[in-house]
C-alpha cells in the first residue's frame, strides 16, 4: 500500500474551515489587545494620594507592556495561520518540512498551523 502524499481535498477543506474560525477569534481577540494597550481612558484617580497613583501608574504601564508582548504574539499566530491556508492552497498543508510525512490529524486540529510532525520535531532537537 502506497503511503498518503498528502490531505484530500475534502479534508483541505475541512482545515481551511478550522484555521479560519481561528483567524476570525485571534483577529477579535487582536483587536481587544489593541484597544486595551491603546487606552489612555482616565480612571478617576485624581483624588488619590500621589504615593499610589505612581504605584498605579506602574502597574499600568507594565499592562500595557504584557498587552504588547500578547498582541505581538497574536500577529504572529495570525501569520502562521494565515500561511497555513497559502499551504493549502498549494496542496502542500499538513506535510512535514524535516520528514516530508504527513503531520498527525490529530496534531492540526490541535495546532493547525504546524508545519513539523512529532517525529520532525523531536529529530530537531
Amino acid at each position: 500500500m502506497e503511503p498518503t502524499v498528502r490531505y484530500t481535498d475534502a479534508e483541505l477543506e475541512e482545515f481551511r474551515a478550522l484555521i479560519l474560525a481561528k483567524i476570525e477569534k485571534s483577529e477579535e481577540d487582536l483587536r481587544i489587545l489593541k484597544e486595551q494597550f491603546t487606552n489612555n481612558m482616565d480612571n478617576g484617580t485624581e483624588d488619590t494620594a500621589p504615593m499610589f497613583k505612581s504605584f498605579e501608574e506602574g502597574s499600568e504601564t507594565m499592562s500595557k507592556e504584557a498587552n504588547a508582548m500578547l498582541a505581538a504574539r497574536q500577529e504572529k499566530f495570525l501569520r502562521d495561520l494565515k500561511a497555513a491556508l497559502v499551504r493549502i492552497s498549494n496542496k502542500t498543508y499538513g506535510l512535514c518540512r524535516v520528514t516530508g510525512k504527513l503531520i498527525d490529524k490529530e496534531r492540526l486540529k490541535l495546532v493547525p498551523h504546524a508545519t513539523t510532525s512529532m517525529e520532525g520535531k523531536l529529530m530537531r532537537r
